[in-house]
């Protein structure tokens, strides 16, 4: 069960105590879900959004080749991560100079723990090095890009 589903079936029983309409219980219910879906949604495209800049950031930083490591601690033990950053790749366009390159996510600290590769672009801009591809990432992050 989700978050949201969890505090709509509370705000619904909640409201169910109070009137005898189970109409009005099921739309608090509703409209509880939703909002704190919404925020959790929120929340952790912050999160995903913080593992990006700095992929990109690094990525950026980096010669055709090179490679370097990356991790990020949240003040909250949520998607906290860590991994390698390889560039492949970098080329110009009218508009900016890009990098291609492939990523680590490892999950956990041990030497052993399991890693997974993606794939991604970053282009550099007037504030720095921004993530720019969705597709490949897709799987790492979701929708939530």
């Amino acid at each position: 069960m989700s978050i949201g589903a969890a505090s709509g079936a509370a705000a619904a029983a909640a409201t169910g105590i109070v009137t005898a309409n189970p109409a009005v219980g099921v739309g608090v219910g509703i409209a509880v879900q939703a909002a704190t879906d919404a925020a959790v949604g929120r929340f952790m495209k912050s999160m995903h959004a913080d593992q990006q800049e700095l992929i990109a950031e690094t990525a950026g930083r980096l010669p055709v080749g090179g490679f370097d490591l990356w991790r990020i601690k949240h003040q909250l033990p949520v998607e906290n991560g860590h991994g390698e950053v390889r560039v492949t790749r970098a080329f110009a366009t009218p508009l900016a100079l890009c990098k291609e390159f492939v990523f680590s996510v490892q999950d956990g600290d041990k030497a052993d723990s399991p890693e997974q590769w993606f794939t991604a672009s970053a282009c550099q801009d007037s504030s720095g090095w921004k993530w720019a591809t969705a597709e490949p990432a897709v799987a790492r992050w979701g929708t939530l890009q």
